[in-house]
């Protein structure tokens, strides 16, 4: 009787188990076949559809007057996918490609967080006869590969390596940050330009499909290409510089180091811009090596150093037209006011020296001649919150906000940085001499200097520096223009006139840049000479023309070079003439969409 019991109780659980099991599986067909179809025939799909993914052109760039500056160029390019590449090809490709030893292992190691499947970029722009090679031996070389792809084209004249930028690898943390957009042997914007507008030049990538079989060999175009996507090239620049001043400006500081920016001080568009010694971006064209970056980065001149706008200078003379607006608007001085220059002057137990003995001078001809003393006496009146306040009001001390990011404050010194720097009460007040005459702990940088020549040539007001006029669909042709903040200084007209002369003298009178006076156009301008306590003095011009409706505004600095009227006016002039003597081309083709 029990054996009968337990039997039946067996039957049951058995039954139960069979209907739960039939159950499991009837759900799991009816998911598989209704629920999560379209996923198993996506993924089907994927199984013998390919996609080969289609890289777009990156925007180039236009000076203002259209002509080409930086484009684009075919070039081959050898790829490793390390998952089924054997390192032991390394000395032999590395020969081939002329690399040094040890750089692929360097390459692939640095790579080695994006995946085993995601290729890796080896070299850029290789020579047909290694491709040829590769044609000959591809059967051989598993894991390796090439692809016809963009570079970026340098060849037109225009070396702009400081504000042009290059293209890098996109890094890890980028993949990350941008989803989809990048892949790992993408490239992207690494400094300047190419950098700050990267979301422009980029462009959008498209792609082809193409049926393969179970080998993954391709055997034709899905559908006929109806549902492929063509990519679509990134957006070109048009930019503010002058394609013919920005060469002169180059040539000028060859062997020299220094920079010069140039601009439209009605605008605040770049024409001309340089930092020296520039670097070739062709290095930079392909995958770069790092042993050129080495070479760069240990070149005791630092040719990757931004001077325009990365280093921080004493403005030298250039200051004393600050000074003298501040004067002349706290009511300090008028044109009447005048010191007698007898070679310096003497500030407790030292004695402060000018540049001559200058004899009887007011404002005017304490700019056009230079006199220290001048500055030395009444600057003392105005004190240093305020020199400071001016200061700050005409851009130092704080960045530009140029459009290519990399960029410092620079320094105005006041009384909570010397309290900083030497401790409260144990400095004096003889630090306002030095700062009075653009020595002593100021620090500029050439982009500000400019910024400070345009303020003075368009009567107080101009707008933020910047590379870009406009962004052009390469497609349409249709024309964004791009707009920047204006920047205006609470100076009295009558007083920007009264420093304006002065400067105007320092060209076309009795002043210390008498020797880059033109007679068919007025230049007005400031020489200068920044102490150097490491070497030789910098040579500082900052200047504007022609003076009665200026279109250029130029700051020079020439590092250990000497005097500002010898060495960074003349550099100064030719920048100047180049500019205004010539005519541009008139940009017909582009539509204006604002």
């Amino acid at each position: 009787m029990i054996n009968e019991v337990d039997s039946q109780v067996r039957k049951t659980i058995f039954f139960i188990l069979i209907i739960v099991l039939a159950g499991v599986i009837i759900f799991k067909l009816f998911s598989l076949q209704v629920v999560e179809r379209s996923t198993f025939l996506k993924r089907s799909k994927e199984n013998y559809i390919k996609k080969i993914v289609l890289k777009p052109a990156r925007g180039v760039f236009f000076d203002r007057n259209g002509n080409l500056l930086v484009s684009n160029t075919h070039s081959f390019n050898v790829q490793i996918t390390p998952a089924y590449y054997n390192p032991r090809f390394n000395r032999l490709l590395e020969d081939l490609l002329k690399l040094k030893r040890g750089t692929l292992a360097r390459i692939l190691k640095n790579r080695k967080n994006f995946g085993g499947f995601s290729p890796v970029r080896i070299k850029k722009d290789v020579p047909f006869k290694f491709i040829s090679w590769y044609e000959e031996n591809s059967s051989k070389l598993k894991g390796i590969k090439y692809s016809v792809e963009l570079q970026r084209d340098y060849s037109f004249g225009v070396n702009g390596s400081h504000f042009f930028g290059y293209l890098g690898g996109v890094s890890l943390k980028q993949l990350k940050k941008y989803g989809g957009l990048y892949a790992a042997d993408d490239l992207i914007g690494i400094l300047g330009l190419e950098r700050s507008y990267e979301k422009y030049l980029r462009g959008k990538k498209g792609y082809k499909l193409f049926v393969v079989n179970a080998k993954g060999k391709i055997i034709k175009r899905y559908k006929n290409g109806a549902l492929d996507n063509p990519p679509q090239k990134g957006k070109d620049l048009l930019l503010t510089i002058d394609k013919k001043t920005q060469i002169q400006a180059e040539r000028l500081m060859k062997g020299k180091r220094g920079a010069v920016v140039a601009l439209d001080p009605r605008s605040g568009e770049i024409l001309a811009f340089v930092s020296s010694p520039q670097y070739n971006l062709s290095d930079f064209a392909g995958v770069t090596s790092p042993f050129v970056l080495d070479s760069l980065s240990n070149d005791p001149d630092k040719p990757l150093f931004n001077r325009a706008t990365l280093s921080e200078y004493p403005p030298g003379s250039t200051i004393k037209m600050l000074d003298a607006l501040a004067l002349l608007q706290e009511n300090i001085i008028t044109t009447s006011n005048i010191v007698n220059c007898k070679g310096g002057l003497q500030f407790g137990n030292r004695f402060f020296k000018c540049t001559h003995v200058h004899g009887r001078v007011n404002v005017i001809e304490a700019i056009e001649k230079s006199c220290n003393t001048y500055f030395y006496y009444y600057v003392q009146k105005l004190g240093l919150e305020k020199l400071a306040y001016y200061a700050r009001m005409f851009g130092f001390g704080r960045k530009t906000g140029i459009d290519i990011g990399e960029e410092v404050n620079g320094r105005v010194p006041d009384e909570n940085y010397y309290n900083k720097v030497y401790g409260k009460n144990k400095w004096t007040r003889g630090v306002l001499l030095s700062l009075a005459i653009g020595q002593g702990e100021w620090g500029v940088t050439p982009i500000q200097l400019a910024q400070y020549a345009a303020l003075l040539a368009n009567w107080g007001k101009t707008v933020r520096p910047h590379f870009v006029k406009a962004i052009l669909d390469s497609g349409s042709r249709q024309r964004t223009n791009l707009t920047f903040d204006t920047l205006k200084v609470n100076i009295k007209r009558k007083y920007l006139d009264i420093v304006r002369r002065g400067m105007f003298y320092v060209v076309n009178r009795k002043g210390t840049a008498v020797n880059i006076a033109l007679k068919d156009l007025a230049i007005a301008g400031k020489t200068g000479t920044a102490q150097n306590p490491h070497g030789k003095d910098h040579a500082v011009f900052i200047a504007f023309a022609p003076y009665d409706s200026p279109q250029i505004a130029v700051a020079v600095l020439v590092e250990n070079a000497g005097y500002g009227a010898t060495y960074a006016a003349p550099i100064a002039r030719r920048v100047i003439e180049t500019y205004l003597r010539y005519k541009p081309k008139n940009l017909s083709s582009v539509k204006n969409e604002n």
